[in-house]
C-alpha cells in the first residue's frame, strides 16, 4: 500500500479520491486549506476507521505547504504519491474579469501545484521511486471562453507535467495528468450557473453547455477511481482522459484547425447552439427562467 498526500480534499474530486484511496487501504494525507470544511470527510474516516489523516493545508502559501509537508515527513517519512487536486475557477470574459481573477487562478491550480511537487520531488528522487498525478481537466487542452483563468493555469499545468516527466524519468519517478470532462462538482455546478456578461454571449451559453450536461451528470468517483487505477499500476502514460465526454470533447477540439474553432466560438446565438446539439447532442438552451438567471451570482 501506498502512503498518498492529496491536495483539495474537502469536497468534489479530492475528497472521492481521499475516500477510494483509503478504502482501498492506502494511506491518505488529506489536505485543505479550511479545515472547517472537513467534516464530511472526517465523518466518514472514523465512521469507517479508514487510514485518512486530514491536514490543514493551504496551496496558496509558502509557508503552509512546508509546515504541512515537515508534520506529515516527521509522522510518516517520504511519501510514495503526490496527487495535486486543490483548484479553483473564476468564470467571466477576460474583459470583465479583475485582474485578481486570473493571479488567484494561477496561484492555485498552477504555483500550488509547484509548491508541493518541490517539497516531495526531493525524496522521491532520493528513494527512485513515486509517483505525481496532476488533475488538470479538458480545459488544460481546449481554451474556451468564459474560463479563460481557469483553461490558463490548466495549460500551464499541462505543461509543467509534460517537462516534469522528462526531468524525473531517469529517477523511475512517474507523471501522470488526469483530464476530467464535465463532473459533477460544486465548481461545475457554478459554472452552471454562470453571470450574464451583456457584452459576451460566450459567458452565458458555456453555462447553458454545462446546464445541460449536468441533466446526466458524471459522478467525481470516476475521476477517483482513475487516480487509484494510476496509483495501483505502473503506468507510465502521462495522459489520462476520465469521463464519458472527455474523450470526445478532446478528439473533437483536435479536428478543428484553429480558425475553424474560433468561429465556433463567436457564431451568434442561435447557430451556436446548433452546432452544440449537432456536435454534442446537447440542447444547451437554457430552461432557467429569468428570476433564475437575475439570482446567479456575478463572481465566485
Amino acid at each position: 500500500m501506498s502512503k498518498v498526500l492529496i491536495t483539495g480534499t474537502s469536497s468534489g474530486i479530492g475528497f472521492q479520491t481521499a475516500i477510494v484511496l483509503g478504502r482501498a487501504g492506502h494511506r491518505v494525507y488529506a489536505t485543505m486549506r479550511n479545515l472547517e470544511r472537513g467534516a464530511a470527510l472526517r465523518e466518514l474516516v472514523e465512521k469507517e476507521h479508514l487510514p485518512i489523516s486530514i491536514v490543514k493545508m493551504d496551496v496558496d502559501s509558502d509557508d503552509s505547504v512546508g509546515a504541512a509537508t515537515s508534520a506529515i515527513r516527521a509522522q510518516s517519512g517520504p511519501i510514495d504519491v503526490l496527487v495535486n487536486n486543490a483548484g479553483i475557477e473564476r468564470t467571466g470574459s477576460i474583459e470583465g474579469l479583475s485582474l485578481d481573477d486570473f493571479k488567484a487562478t494561477m496561484e492555485t491550480n498552477y504555483f500550488g501545484a509547484i509548491r508541493t511537487i518541490r517539497e516531495w520531488l526531493p525524496g522521491m528522487r532520493q528513494q527512485q521511486s513515486g509517483c505525481i498525478i496532476n488533475v488538470t481537466s479538458v480545459a488544460g487542452r481546449i481554451a474556451c471562453s468564459p474560463l479563460t483563468p481557469y483553461c490558463a493555469s490548466k495549460f500551464a499545468l499541462e505543461a509543467l507535467s509534460e517537462a516534469l516527466a522528462q526531468e524525473v524519468r531517469p529517477f523511475k519517478v512517474r507523471v501522470a495528468v488526469v483530464q476530467p470532462g464535465i463532473i459533477d462538482t460544486a465548481m461545475s455546478r457554478r459554472i452552471e450557473r454562470s453571470a450574464i456578461d451583456a457584452a459576451y454571449p460566450q459567458v452565458r451559453r458555456f453555462g447553458h453547455m454545462f446546464e445541460a450536461s449536468l441533466e446526466h451528470p458524471t459522478p467525481p468517483t470516476i475521476v477517483a477511481e482513475k487516480i487509484r487505477e494510476i496509483v495501483e499500476s505502473d503506468t507510465r502514460t502521462l495522459r489520462h482522459p476520465v469521463g464519458p465526454d472527455a474523450e470526445g470533447f478532446l478528439a473533437w477540439r483536435q479536428s478543428l484547425s484553429d480558425q475553424e474553432w474560433i468561429e465556433w466560438g463567436a457564431l451568434p446565438d442561435d447557430a451556436w447552439y446548433e452546432r452544440v446539439r449537432n456536435d454534442f447532442g446537447l440542447d444547451a438552451r437554457s430552461k432557467r427562467t429569468v428570476a433564475d438567471l437575475s439570482a446567479s451570482p456575478a463572481t465566485f
